[in-house]
């Protein structure tokens, strides 16, 4: 977790150098174990049990392993992610994406290979 807690307040320091768009990266080897809010993107490569929101967008690699309930505006599973995900614009599951878990998505996008195992609810885009 020191790990994931250095790569986050890296990320933080480094938003005036990149025009003031925050990205936060969790690495393939860090996890992150409660809840994360943060105001910007999130890149998931690692694993995390608990809640991920995100005011800008979430992306799940392939090499991440969720249990988490995950918000963001446009989100992306390519990895393995159980527990329900609310996307405010689209959801995207791509080839090597698994979602366990209700959804409420604005768009959705399934890609050929992906798994989806759950209800789906589609709302406005917001």
């Amino acid at each position: 977790m020191a790990q994931a807690e250095k790569t986050a307040s890296h990320a933080a320091a480094g938003t005036a150098q990149n025009g003031g768009t925050n990205v936060v990266t969790l690495g393939p080897r860090d996890t992150l174990n409660g809840r994360l809010d943060i105001q910007g993107d999130l890149r998931v490569h690692g694993n995390v049990e608990g809640d991920l929101k995100a005011s800008g967008d979430v992306a799940v690699e392939s090499t991440a392993a969720v249990q988490a309930a995950i918000e963001g505006a446009n989100v992306t599973v390519r990895g393995q992610v159980t527990g329900n995900v609310t996307a405010r614009r689209r959801l995207t599951l791509g080839g090597s994406g698994r979602l366990n878990g209700d959804v409420k998505v604005g768009r959705l996008t399934v890609e050929d290979g992906a798994t989806l195992n759950g209800n789906v609810a589609m709302t406005g885009e917001k």
